[in-house]
């Protein structure tokens, strides 16, 4: 069963049933995949810039745009206009069948992958995640390989918050976790040890106050 007919037969149901959404046009659904490849110290390398092309191609089925710098940066090396990655944005069937892949293929072949983390979710509902390395993907032979590179991948959905994109994810069989940023745990835990302090310091206070009386 293709993931498109998947969702309208199964994920439907089960996105009606978590957000309480009667109207089936109103539940959040996929709205393109960007996939891109950047070029790094490749663009001084046109083997190599022309294998990350034919990776991009290889494994999305269209031909990739070039995106070039709008600005140049001396401390990168980077000109003016020069290309520093390619693009490939996938629409109708072919978005379908690369998110299939990813979720059913890439991400388990991912060494100690234990779900997309959904920090990787942004407010808007969106979807953005690295792959360090493109040999993940089956379309990729691992005996033509010379240079292992990553490539990122943003699906953009139009779920209104990361709740709603979650549960779509879910629903089309992806694993999420819930795992926090380590940043994000290691302020938590310092505002939590922030806090206790300041009680402790204030029932010192009261019991001083009270010796006091």
């Amino acid at each position: 069963m293709s993931l498109k007919k998947f969702y309208k037969e199964k994920s439907t149901l089960e996105l009606m049933n978590k957000l309480k959404i009667e109207n089936k046009l109103d539940l959040p659904r996929l709205e393109k995949v960007i996939v891109s490849i950047g070029l790094s110290e490749a663009r001084f390398d046109k083997n190599e810039t022309l294998t990350r092309i034919k990776t991009l191609s290889a494994i999305t089925g269209q031909k990739p745009q070039a995106l070039k710098a709008k600005k140049a940066i001396s401390n990168f090396k980077i000109r003016l206009g020069q290309t520093i990655a390619y693009m490939v944005t996938l629409r109708g069937k072919r978005m379908y069948d690369f998110v299939d892949k990813l979720i059913n293929i890439v991400l388990p072949r991912i060494r100690d992958f234990r779900g997309i983390p959904s920090y990787s979710i942004d407010n808007n509902g969106n979807l953005s995640i690295g792959i360090k390395e493109h040999i993940a993907f089956p379309e990729i032979k691992m005996e033509e390989v010379e240079k292992l590179h990553g490539l990122g991948i943003t699906i953009v959905t139009t779920a209104k918050d990361r709740e709603e994109a979650k549960a779509l994810m879910r629903a089309l069989g992806a694993v999420v976790s819930d795992e926090k940023r380590k940043k994000e745990v290691e302020t938590l835990e310092k505002m939590q040890e922030t806090r206790e302090k300041k009680n402790k310091e204030s029932e010192t206070k009261v019991e001083k106050i009270e010796e006091v009386k």
